[in-house]
């Protein structure tokens, strides 16, 4: 089968997929202007990622800066682990050589810098400008409520933080919006966190942090062609003719505004550590116990495996990429999307490669998402905290957000599948 008749098949799997959040939703009738442009858009968004010249130099422009950003971080973690810090390879101006990769050191230090260069921007006005510019797209357009607009918008930028944005509407937004709220939060992924992905992807994937600009972009369309087709929108939102102001709190001045956006970092990247050490631990146990209850080397990644494979072949990959593909995409929903990449990036440096490029670039968008367990946990307890009175709902929604954002990412991978070279 030639790469003609793949493309063709990830095609028609994004319409699949799209007709699977309907049929495992509430199957109400649904608001076919807010769908139709919501495909309309993440597919003029995937043509300009793709297919024009003049976008691939801004993809170019972002992911230059964004590795600029990742190798100022590294200057601060030099100063603070030395050789630790130093990635496979490097060595110190002393030619004193890496240890080797270690992710604590390497890794999470850029998460603390990026966290900090968020907030500073959002000081200056910059990062409102912004996310303001794509709110009123996705107002106008897709004809969203005010308030899932703004959350959609700031979720290209940020993670459980977009709730603070609409923190005084959260109270009475319907449950269609609270789901769209969590779907656009989980089939998106923050900045302050993207450069774990650059790290992990950069030698096998050229121009990685600017795809990754773009996977998260065309995801939120995607988010909300999910969640309202899983959840069309029966009520009558608070917002629905109007969008509300951005209610973020500023700092006193611009270096508080750096070292909370650094704390805050701080705070996250011990999270990140924790979840991973976690989950990881608890999954070698679940493991164990799988192989001595059925005698046999059963993994619970080969159980989610199992259960993915379909939706590898509807990404339209090569058959023999099916097993490891699966495998890769099911073992983010307990090991997170950080773990993924990672391993991605090493089976892809073996000889032979496991997978084409065109391949590599379909589970790089398909991955680019807090889809798991851990993440599901996180915006509940985070939306909830903001709004308790409406805890029930938000728990019901974010179990339910968790497979809405997990077909959002797929639809982002179908169109990266269709497009990519």
């Amino acid at each position: 089968m030639d790469e003609i008749n793949y493309r063709l098949i990830s095609l028609i799997g994004f319409f699949i997929v799209s007709l699977i959040a309907w049929a495992t939703g509430n199957r109400h009738k649904i608001k076919t202007k807010t769908i139709l442009r919501s495909i309309a858009l993440a597919w003029v968004l995937g043509a300009l990622t793709f297919w024009l010249s003049w976008s691939r130099s801004a993809l170019q422009w972002a992911n230059d800066a964004l590795v600029a950003l990742l190798n100022a971080s590294q200057k601060g973690a030099l100063f603070l682990f030395g050789p630790l810090a130093l990635g496979p390879g490097q060595t110190l101006p002393d030619h004193t050589p890496s240890v080797g990769f270690i992710l604590a050191f390497q890794v999470l230090p850029s998460v603390i810098f990026f966290s900090a260069v968020i907030s500073g921007l959002y000081y200056l006005g910059i990062m409102q400008t912004v996310v303001r510019f794509f709110a009123r797209i996705f107002y106008r357009i897709l004809g969203l409520s005010g308030a899932e607009s703004l959350s959609a918008a700031a979720n290209i930028f940020v993670g459980i933080e977009s709730g603070l944005t609409i923190q005084p509407y959260l109270t009475k937004m319907t449950r269609s919006e609270l789901l769209t709220l969590m779907t656009c939060m989980m089939a998106t992924v923050a900045s302050t966190v993207m450069g774990i992905y650059v790290i992990a992807l950069r030698d096998i994937f050229p121009q990685i942090a600017g795809h990754l600009v773009s996977a998260s972009l065309i995801s939120i369309p995607c988010a909300i062609i999910t969640s309202k087709l899983s959840l069309p929108e029966q009520d009558s939102p608070e917002t629905l003719r109007n969008l509300p102001a951005d209610e973020t709190e500023k700092q006193s001045n611009f270096m508080v505004s750096l070292v909370e956006g650094g704390s805050q970092g701080v705070k996250m990247a011990v999270g990140i550590a924790t979840v991973l050490i976690i989950v990881l631990g608890l999954e070698a146990l679940f493991d164990l116990a799988l192989t001595k209850s059925f005698g046999q080397n059963i993994s619970i990644q080969t159980l989610l495996g199992w259960l993915t494979l379909p939706f590898s072949a509807l990404l339209g990959l090569h058959p023999e990429e099916w097993q490891l593909a699966s495998q890769i995409l099911g073992s983010r929903f307990i090991e997170t999307e950080v773990s993924a990449y990672f391993t991605l990036a090493q089976v892809q440096l073996a000889d032979p490669a496991p997978f084409t490029q065109r391949s590599v670039t379909i589970l790089t968008y398909a991955l680019c998402g807090f889809v798991h367990l851990a993440s599901t946990g996180i915006f509940i307890g985070g939306l909830t905290a903001l709004v308790p009175s409406r805890a029930n709902d938000i728990t019901l929604m974010g179990g339910r957000a968790l497979w809405t954002s997990f077909l959002a990412t797929l639809l982002t991978g179908c169109i990266a599948g269709t497009l990519a070279n």
